[in-house]
């Protein structure tokens, strides 16, 4: 697959680094969105910076996004005539999804830097365009990424990998940080796990950008005992090292039990159909062929709502004219993660159910896209009529997707001692590995609008903590 293939070009390009050394200003465990982002950020301030990746190849679950960014009142939203997004809007969208649990300091830094952030990918050789439809849970589309509608995240790995090429940061691969070392109470190093042995690196400061814990099923199981069994979108090696790692310095922990299911989910692989797809005009159907939910809802209220159907599985259908627009979608048919049926009577027997019912639902949704009022279940917004043939199915059930929780942070994106509840001097994180942007629910295309804003501020903090 391409994000298979992609990960082994970024692995060729980083396995050697630009340099040796045993000591550095800062290190910075973990390679992905929010790593790099630290990493650049760091040291384009002057600092010497390594990066330090557990697995084979950088990138972590980065690799793996796919929606978009969000960020509210960039140029790109405002010229494709999005006139009336804020980050105040922006804020409270994120609030009333994450159930009013979100930290309001770290959401409205959040929401005031994400278009900064976007603008500095931009500057970086991003080829990011705004894309028009709303995510689930959000007033306004303020979603950015790649221009053809290719999944972001290879988009945002590409950049990042060839600055900090450029840069020539020396970027480690298979090195799995074992514990961060401290004296007189600062931040003084890390041990390191490598292909030689244990080994010392020394460091003024570290930089947590380890991501979440969706791929280890004993974490999840012990916060949420309810998602056992379920499949994961997670890249292997999103286990929680990093939390464990803050944990042993007495870090605090925020919204740890705050787990997200994902509702567009290929069962027998985790694969996961991006939200956009419903974002641009998407419908789910069950069993019985019926529309069972406002599509746009946020991914846990959908999530539950699926799991209500008869055996908790729903069926994504998209159009021809999202097809022919859209190249991750193209992709997931390539990849035969969505069968082509070429009517709505295709459709229905794909899906098993009663010609006469699937009918009925399309007809429901033109009826609502051509008065623009869907009765059924109030969705606010339908880009396409959804009528265009062949149509593209999924079979899709709930999947574990983001840890909203993990290390308490501040503003600053500085690590917070349980005890003290002042900072742990010389540690920061940022990205997934931390816990109290989100709340307790992640809207889509807030990942990537977080990772490379607090990437930059963890950048920024950590390399002014070391007097650059």
């Amino acid at each position: 697959m391409k994000k298979t293939i992609l990960a082994a070009a970024l692995a060729a390009m980083m396995s050697v680094p630009a340099f040796a050394a045993d000591s550095a200003d800062i290190v910075v465990i973990g390679s992905g969105g929010a790593g790099l982002s630290s990493a650049i950020t760091a040291t384009e301030k002057g600092a010497k910076v390594i990066v330090l990746e557990k697995m084979a190849f950088i990138g972590g679950n980065s690799n793996r996004s796919e929606g978009g960014m969000n960020a509210a009142g960039t140029k790109q939203q405002l010229a494709d005539g999005v006139k009336d997004d804020s980050p105040d809007i922006f804020f409270m969208d994120t609030m009333r999804g994450g159930h009013y649990l979100n930290n309001p300091q770290l959401l409205h830094t959040l929401t005031t830097q994400a278009a900064g952030a976007e603008e500095w990918l931009l500057s970086l050789g991003a080829n990011f365009c705004h894309r028009m439809g709303r995510g689930g849970g959000q007033t306004r589309a303020r979603g950015h990424g790649p221009c053809d509608g290719s999944p972001v995240g290879i988009e945002l790995m590409r950049v990042l990998s060839e600055r900090a090429d450029k840069d020539h940061i020396d970027i480690r691969v298979n090195n799995r940080v074992t514990e961060i070392l401290t004296k007189g109470g600062k931040v003084s190093g890390v041990k390191v796990k490598t292909a030689k042995g244990v080994e010392t690196i020394n460091a003024k400061a570290v930089v947590l950008a380890t991501g979440g814990f969706g791929a280890n099923h004993k974490m999840v199981e012990k916060y949420r005992p309810e998602l056992k069994g379920f499949s994961t979108t997670n890249q292997p090696g999103a286990t929680g090292d990093g939390i464990v790692l803050a944990q042993k310095l007495g870090a605090s922990l925020t919204d740890i039990e705050q787990i997200q299911i994902h509702p567009t989910v290929i069962k027998k692989n985790g694969a996961l159909i991006s939200e956009s797809m419903r974002a641009r005009g998407g419908i789910l159907l069950n069993k019985n062929g019926k529309r069972f939910t406002n599509e746009l809802l946020t991914r846990d209220v959908v999530s539950q709502n699926e799991l209500k159907q008869p055996d908790g599985i729903g069926f994504l259908i998209v159009d021809d004219s999202i097809y022919k627009k859209n190249k991750m979608l193209r992709s997931y048919v390539s990849e035969k993660l969505m069968t082509k049926c070429d009517s709505v009577e295709d459709v229905a027997k794909l899906i098993g159910a009663d010609p006469k019912v699937v009918k009925a639902s399309f007809e429901q949704y033109w009826k609502a896209f051509d008065s623009k009022k869907d009765d059924l279940f109030g969705r606010p917004e339908m880009v396409i009529r959804l009528d265009q043939a062949p149509y593209y199915v999924a079979q899709v059930t709930p999947g574990i997707h983001h840890t909203m929780g993990g290390v308490t942070i501040n503003p600053k994106a500085e690590v917070i001692s349980k005890k003290t509840e002042k900072p742990i001097p010389g540690l920061f994180a940022a990205g997934e590995v931390t816990g109290g942007v989100h709340g307790g629910n992640r809207i889509g295309g807030n990942a990537v609008a977080d990772i490379v804003t607090f990437g930059r501020i963890s950048g920024q903090s950590a390399a002014a903590y070391v007097g650059k």
